[in-house]
């Protein structure tokens, strides 16, 4: 049986006198009593309150573009209504929210004004403490166990902003800001280089197709007759029919091309249902755990008795599969680096290359036509709902993809390589970071320091 954990705290102490148990609760506690302090993340940093909305030509991030800690790039909007939080370079930024509780980053430079939802907390520095230590900061464990037992509410927990203005900062933590510092500018150089040659990758593919400056036709009225609209697609809705994608699907039929069912095959994988969900187990990838760019681990598991015997191997991804969302966010593409130990939603969909397939087409060439206006515009055609937006597997393997020269296919595909693992030394970088902070945390700013010298060398 297991054990009643109990844990005692004078009244006096309580947080704004709140009395929860699990605020209170003794894991809590003993990952405050490691981080003992007298110095807060007040003392260095302001929290920031500043709200814009019905603003124009602005970058606009929501909680999922944060995830691998930093920020992703996006487009810029035209317009926003809602209400969000401005911030500006060098801020740090975390959201608040249970599931997202470790995404945050530094807000990096951009060319336009930056906000982002309101679940995230915004807090600009006051003194030469920069945000990159905070985010190492944030990692570790013991930061992520306050925080995660600090929040309220029942539907969409949250945990107070006053816990993070009280989070004590150790000395010897703080010691290594000016190292920290250091190698997130590393990390952020990586990333830029990186982010280079995926850019190079996607002009090279579409300066191939005569579509790197494309720009579809905005008429919004296309007449057609019964047999060339619901006679052929079974579609009676006027988006379906817009003139610009006729306009991307010519482009294409002016290539050598296939449709996806010929290309690839097509593997569903399982949705168990929210009652399978829990804490340990198989981790379980959604649709919000995927960009282009990586998979992000799950927070959410799935038990393994509940799978036959060979099963779960069957359900897992293996290398070179290429993961792409047909719900939600429809037409994600990200081909994996290796044999993945997790399972996905349904809403996922696993493609992998036909080895008998009359044409060579690499695996990163074909996931970034997944992830080209090429194909973004047949799924936003084709995607129905109005909430949730479905797209069919039926329509998915009609798909038409472009087949270009082999020696085109290669250069993009080197490119794409070598832009991930630029990424991943990035990325590298940052666990550097959070190991040093972990290692001082636990023993000393000495042996932190002398870590980091020895991997800088590595």
């Amino acid at each position: 049986m297991g054990g009643l954990e109990i844990s005692e705290v004078n009244y006096l102490n309580l947080d704004n006198l709140i009395l929860g148990s699990e605020f209170n609760s003794i894991i809590k506690i003993n990952a405050l009593k490691k981080l003992d302090s007298n110095k807060k993340v007040s003392d260095y940093f302001e929290l920031k309150t500043d709200i814009v909305s019905d603003v124009k030509n602005v970058i606009s991030y929501d909680l999922t573009h944060t995830l691998g800690n930093f920020i992703h790039d996006i487009e810029v909007s035209k317009h926003i209504t809602g209400k969000r939080k401005l911030a500006k370079e060098n801020d740090f930024i975390i959201s608040r929210l249970r599931s997202y509780l470790q995404e945050f980053a530094v807000v990096e430079k951009r060319d336009y004004q930056q906000v982002f939802s309101s679940e995230y907390l915004v807090y600009s520095p006051t003194t030469k403490i920069s945000a990159s230590l905070l985010v190492a900061y944030c990692l570790t464990k013991e930061v992520q166990t306050i925080l995660s037992c600090s929040q309220y509410g029942t539907a969409h927990p949250r945990f107070f902003e006053f816990v993070f203005d009280n989070l004590p900062i150790p000395n010897s933590v703080l010691s290594l800001n000016d190292k920290i510092e250091n190698i997130f500018s590393k990390s952020f150089t990586l990333r830029k280089q990186s982010k280079t040659l995926y850019k190079q990758a996607e002009n090279l593919l579409l300066t191939e197709l005569g579509l790197l400056n494309f720009q579809p036709s905005n008429k919004n009225i296309a007449i057609k007759s019964f047999s060339e609209s619901f006679g052929d697609s079974g579609r009676l809705d006027s988006e379906y029919y817009q003139p610009k994608y006729d306009d991307i699907i010519d482009k294409i039929k002016n290539t050598k091309y296939d449709t996806l069912n010929n290309i690839v095959n097509i593997q569903k994988s399982i949705e168990p249902g929210s009652n399978a969900y829990q804490e340990n187990g198989i981790p379980f990838v959604r649709v919000s755990n995927l960009t282009k760019f990586e998979v992000s681990s799950p927070d959410i598991h799935i038990s393994p008795d509940i799978f036959e015997v060979g099963e779960l191997d069957k359900l897992q991804p293996k290398k070179n599969t290429i993961l792409l969302s047909k719900d939600g966010t429809v037409g994600i593409a990200y081909n994996l680096k290796k044999d993945a130990g997790y399972i996905t939603s349904g809403a996922l969909l696993h493609l992998k290359v036909k080895n008998e397939y009359k044409h060579k087409v690499f695996n990163e060439y074909l996931t970034l036509i997944l992830n080209s206006a090429v194909v973004q515009m047949q799924s936003q055609r084709d995607a129905g709902g109005s909430i949730i937006k479905h797209w069919k597997p039926s329509e998915i393997k009609q798909v038409l993809i472009p087949i270009i020269n082999q020696d085109i296919q290669t250069q993009i595909e080197q490119k794409i390589k070598q832009s991930f693992k630029l990424k991943d030394e990035s990325k590298q970088l940052l666990e550097l970071a959070k190991k040093a902070v972990e290692v001082a945390i636990e023993q000393d700013e000495t042996i932190a320091t002398k870590l980091i010298n020895e991997q800088s060398k590595m």
